[in-house]
């Protein structure tokens, strides 16, 4: 059944319904007015009636005293009824000769002067009222009309009303046939879809066609049809899709940017050297940067300058300030520069983090900004960009700039190497205009982020947060369609999204022991009984994490399914960062008081239902806990990635266990088959945890099975290659133009 019909068929259940409904209101509404009209009306000209009924002889008696102020005070009287406008007594002649206070001006006397009641209607300017006229008369003799002035405006209010519940009446009659109609549509679409069912899993031959209905036929042979169709074109999608891993990525700097040189510049280093009780220990910080490049830079190779952090990083460098890592097998060079605490403090714990972080991160924390936080921002941006400069051996270097930290820095080398590939990478998010305009120097900040040949961000979403900044706060022409803007200088700079994402499989995931032989050690370790499901959460202690709300959320699961008490643990392990700032002091404290009130409050002798660990924990530690669990929490307040739900994607080789993942972290947009939740609802976050600790097995591994094959699909190397491919594009088009500036005769000639 082609497109056509069934548009017809849905056509014939819609039309008629509509028309129907449209003609009943069009018919109903005037006839219904009217009604409603004649019988409020009716009710006013009784309700005048009754009112000259009962003091008609009193105010006879006063017109034939004379006495004007008895006469004005009963009629002050009588109109303090809500629906009478007004009172007036007309004489023979048709004279108004007494009013009440409200009686319009533009109104005089009715014109019938006739001994029985008449009642008439005028229209003023601030509405319609009805006079309603009485003969006055003492001892047979006349003595005027009585005249009592109704507001008619309420008949046109209640009209209004009357409408209204019509056309809900309507309205309501129209979705309850739209719902039998829905209701029937769908009965029948069932017996369709499982006569499709059943034709589409029979081979021909077999008689399934016979046993389906007959007019099923044609579009079983259809479907089947186009099902033989699509294999061509998937067997050619599969053929010419790039399996993006280390030596595609090689090939890739090999074949498009031959003797390209590749320099990192980052603010955590890979690795840091520390001196603990004497001895040099080797750390590798928890950072998804790190997790994200040290893969690149070890396929690549190249330099990486970052933060000489660690107490003891002077003392494994050379003179140039160099280390060849990885320590097991040396593949590229850490170049380390040195900071005082002055810069420290200014740059990284000032402006970096207590002022563009929270800028950045949606999580009700203020930014603070310094003056002399931004001196020491721009002097270490500065002292990085002549640490590239330094370091390139040619003039056209691919730059990789990594995160806030040096928004300046892109620009600064542009100055010095014009030829250079910056690529510069925003690992957070990029707030709306209104957010980034509180920054006190966000011209400069979008003036050095535009310095770069391509600017990445995660998603979209952020891509376009920054194209209105700079529409709105520089001047420059944004070409949106493509995605380029152009500053007055005629630089241009590629905004795009690259969602970044891990090294697939994980290195460290080859020594990791098998996913039972985890769960033993990580319960073993912990105390956990064999029989208590677990969850885990990894974690910096950031604000942004979201770490109190999620233990605010096992506590809702156990308030709202007792059941789980004794059987659910969440071990949330956590590594301290950046404490000499009160904001994340006041987020560790407020996770371990929290911690330890829930465990006073539901915990037993030997059970706990929260698990803090405050400690940094190794790669192969966080997949052990990964292999481990039945649930993964990541329950960011804003994130602009958060590649610890991929890490426990990658980790679950088993395609076992379920991901609950925030609907504010930039991978929400990726794992669709996570159970995606809003940290902010407490409730809803418990719940979804109970959907997954109770989701059958078979939905489970469906899920992390999608999940897996869009992750290693996307891993970290195909980040990198569509970034390299579009500088590579740009370097290309770049050398054509400079082709073409040569070819052009000196002076500005033309060639004849």
């Amino acid at each position: 059944m082609d497109k056509d019909k069934w548009m017809r068929m849905a056509l014939r259940f819609v039309l008629p319904l509509l028309l129907v409904l449209g003609l009943i209101a069009w018919l109903a509404a005037p006839a219904v007015g009217g009604l409603i009209e004649k019988w409020f009306r009716a009710d006013v000209e009784m309700r005048s009636r009754l009112i000259f009924n009962s003091v008609q002889e009193n105010v006879a008696e006063q017109v034939r005293s004379g006495s004007s102020r008895q006469v004005d005070g009963l009629f002050r009287r009588i109109a303090q009824d809500e629906r009478v406008l007004a009172l007036g007594l007309c004489d023979n002649s048709g004279k108004l000769v007494r009013r009440s206070a409200a009686w319009p001006a533009s109104l005089g006397c009715p014109g019938d002067n006739s001994a029985e009641p008449s009642f008439t209607v005028a229209h003023l300017n601030n509405g319609s009222v009805l006079a309603a006229s009485f003969a006055l008369a003492s001892t047979g003799a006349p003595q005027g009309h009585l005249v009592i002035l109704h507001d008619l405006g309420f008949i046109e209010r209640r009209l209004s009303s009357a409408e209204s519940y019509l056309a809900a009446f309507l309205g309501f009659l129209g979705l309850a046939a739209a719902g039998v109609t829905a209701i029937v549509a769908r009965l029948t679409l069932r017996g369709w879809l499982s006569t499709l069912q059943r034709g589409l899993k029979g081979q021909p031959g077999t008689g399934s066609d016979r046993r389906d209905a007959p007019e099923m036929a044609p579009l079983l042979r259809e479907m089947r049809k186009a099902m033989r169709s699509l294999e061509a074109p998937r067997g050619l999608s599969d053929a010419i899709r790039v399996d993006w891993g280390p030596d595609s990525l090689r090939s890739l700097l090999r074949d498009e940017m031959p003797d390209a040189e590749v320099l990192v510049v980052s603010n955590r280093q890979p690795y840091i050297h520390n001196m603990e009780d004497g001895k040099v220990t080797l750390q590798r910080p928890a950072s998804g940067l790190v997790t994200a490049l040290e893969p690149i830079m070890r396929a690549c190779g190249g330099t990486w300058i970052a933060h000489g952090s660690g107490s003891a990083d002077s003392l494994m460098v050379d003179k140039s300030d160099h280390l060849a890592v990885p320590p097991e097998a040396p593949a590229y060079t850490l170049r380390r520069v040195w900071l005082s605490d002055e810069e420290q403090d200014g740059y990284y714990y000032g402006l970096a983090n207590e002022g563009l972080w929270p800028l950045c991160h949606i999580a009700f924390v203020r930014p603070i900004f310094r003056a002399s936080d931004w001196e020491q921002y721009m002097a270490v941006n500065r002292k990085f960009a002549d640490a590239v400069v330094a370091e390139a051996t040619t003039p056209n270097p691919v730059v990789l700039v990594q995160d806030y930290h040096f928004a300046l820095l892109p620009q600064m080398v542009r100055e010095r190497l014009p030829e250079a590939t910056i690529i510069t990478f925003w690992h957070i998010p990029w707030p709306n205009p209104e957010m980034f305009s509180i920054c006190p120097w966000k011209e400069e900040i979008l003036a050095g982020l535009l310095g770069s040949s391509i600017l990445g961000f995660h998603t979209q979403f952020h891509c376009l947060n920054f194209l209105e900044s700079v529409d709105r706060f520089l001047a420059s022409h944004i070409d949106r369609e493509l995605s380029v803007v152009r500053d007055v200088d005629g630089n241009t700079t590629l905004v795009r999204p690259y969602p970044i994402s891990i090294e697939w499989p994980p290195v460290a995931l080859a020594d990791t022991p098998p996913v039972d032989q985890c769960r033993e050690l990580v319960r073993q370790r912990y105390g956990i009984g064999a029989d208590v499901h677990l969850a885990v959460g990894v974690e910096r202690f950031d604000y942004t994490k979201g770490i109190a709300d999620r233990f605010r959320a096992v506590q809702s699961l156990l308030e709202q399914h007792p059941e789980w008490i004794g059987r659910f643990t969440l071990l949330q392990v956590a590594a301290p960062t950046r404490g000499r700032l009160s904001a994340y002091q006041i987020t560790q404290e407020e996770a371990e008081g929290l911690a330890a009130e829930i465990n006073e409050r539901f915990g037993r002798d030997d059970w706990r239902p929260v698990l803090l660990v405050a400690r940094h924990h190794e790669p192969d530690e966080v997949l052990t806990l990964f292999r481990a669990a039945d649930l993964c929490l990541v329950s960011s307040l804003h994130d602009g990635m958060n590649l610890v739900a991929k890490e426990f994607v990658a980790a679950r080789d088993d395609e076992d266990g379920v991901l609950v993942l925030s609907t504010f972290a930039g991978a929400s947009r990726e794992l669709r088959e996570a159970l995606i939740v809003n940290p902010y609802d407490i409730q809803g976050m418990g719940e979804a945890m109970h959907v997954g600790l109770t989701m059958p097995a078979d939905q489970r591994r469906e899920r992390m099975k999608l999940m897996r094959e869009l992750v290693s699909e996307h891993n970290i190397h195909h980040w990198a290659g569509r970034m390299l491919l579009d500088a590579a594009r740009m370097r290309k088009s770049r050398a054509i133009q400079n082709q073409m500036v040569q070819a052009v005769p000196a002076g500005g000639g033309r060639h004849v």
